[in-house]
């Protein structure tokens, strides 16, 4: 059974225009709360024992967020800046940064600006193998997302934005990692876009068929832009939480 949970949250929130001025966006409020608490009560009521959260910008506020209104979560706060650096930017680092806090344990790795049912997040902690594991949700538009190519149950390469149909399974940003993901995300090069990428220490260990993908048993909302402020509103209010 996995215990643990790193929750990347060290990101500017641009796309969240002027609500992301002044906070992180996973601070931005939801009726009466910030974003970030129901993706922590979530992940509390699914039997994580312990949640490191993995801050960069805004790190004094989600700081003052953790002695404050996150205090019941006990959560464990590891700045990414502090331990990485911050020449080095992209999904791949606050995972590396994540390294000494979950140690050689196994881990499940959620983006705190995604939020997930208890159901998926209990079921992630049951995936206790040596493999890594993609969670996959069917999409309208697999052309915006990282679609996984399968052979026989294993992830054999990720393929970023498609432009050719290749299925309409995307990955989600919902993890399942061993400890073999810190020296991939280590290796991991510059990508075009000029960041270092997650999606390519997974790919790097899938080339050693070492990747697996799930899917998805209830939802994903993304807390990104402007307009999700409503979406997640109406979604607590329906008690779907």
């Amino acid at each position: 059974m996995i215990n643990k949970i790193v929750i990347p949250a060290a990101g500017k929130g641009t796309r969240m225009l002027d609500l992301a001025q002044d906070r992180p966006k996973h601070l931005i409020t939801v009726l009466d709360k910030p974003f970030l608490y129901y993706v922590l009560s979530n992940i509390q009521k699914a039997g994580y024992e312990e949640i490191i959260l993995v801050v960069g910008h805004g790190a004094e506020l989600m700081e003052e967020f953790a002695q404050q209104g996150g205090r019941e979560f006990n959560l464990k706060l590891v700045n990414q800046f502090d331990v990485v650096g911050t020449e080095k930017y992209g999904t791949a680092m606050p995972v590396l940064a994540a390294r000494e806090a979950v140690g050689d344990e196994q881990f499940v790795c959620i983006y705190g600006d995604n939020l997930y049912s208890v159901r998926d997040l209990a079921a992630m902690r049951e995936l206790y193998d040596d493999y890594e594991y993609l969670s996959l949700l069917q999409v309208d538009h697999p052309e915006k997302y990282g679609i996984p190519v399968l052979e026989g149950g294993r992830v054999v390469k990720i393929v970023e934005k498609p432009k050719e149909y290749i299925s309409d399974w995307a990955s989600i940003g919902c993890y399942k990692f061993t400890p073999s993901i810190f020296k991939a995300c280590s290796e991991v090069e510059k990508s075009e876009r000029g960041e270092y990428e997650l999606t390519d220490a997974i790919s790097s260990r899938a080339t050693e068929g070492k990747v697996k993908a799930r899917k998805m048993l209830d939802y994903w909302l993304d807390f990104g832009k402007p307009e999700d402020v409503e979406t997640v509103a109406q979604f607590v209010r329906s008690g779907k939480l």
